[in-house]
């Protein structure tokens, strides 16, 4: 498969699974940093072939109840896949908000985040549509602001801390 190439919108957690091996496959053992931001957004940016399958495939399994199937305080969210070696040692959890400030929690690893609007213009910490990359050690309060939107977390070793 080449490196702009995925699969078409998954109707099913199995194929969502591999089309995100695609993707982690070629991310895994990078660094965590701006510069695999940048190769993101340039390779896989908002409106490309692996963008829009991402977007179409969260957006049909958020609606199959196979994606963001849990709800606290207004946001849909969900682990749909644990670190594994199909997905190189990446969590996936997708949520779906509004308008909204998540919880506050730290990335040990790093964390990689796909934005997907659906509703508005609507922004993620301040990012349109596309990837957001958050280094090791880093941490905030995931916000949505202007909309509504899906947002795809790729966590290493599925690791995120919590805080109170």
């Amino acid at each position: 498969m080449s490196s702009n190439a995925c699969p078409s919108p998954a109707a099913t957690p199995e194929t969502f699974h591999t089309q995100l091996g695609e993707v982690t496959r070629q991310i895994a053992g990078r660094r965590i940093d701006a510069e695999l931001q940048d190769w993101l957004n340039a390779s896989f940016g908002c409106g490309s072939p692996v963008y829009e399958a991402l977007k179409a495939s969260c957006q049909a399994g958020a609606a199959a109840g196979w994606l963001c199937n849990r709800e606290a305080g207004g946001i849909r969210y969900g682990r749909i896949f644990k670190p594994d070696a199909g997905l190189h040692g990446f969590s996936v959890d997708v949520v779906d908000m509004k308008d909204i400030a998540g919880p506050h929690h730290v990335h040990p690893e790093g964390e990689i985040d796909l934005v997907m609007p659906i509703e508005g213009a609507a922004r993620f910490d301040g990012q349109p549509a596309g990837w957001v990359v958050c280094p090791p050690g880093s941490g905030h309060r995931p916000t949505v602001t202007s909309g509504r939107a899906l947002v795809l977390y790729l966590l290493p070793q599925g690791a995120i801390h919590f805080t109170r």
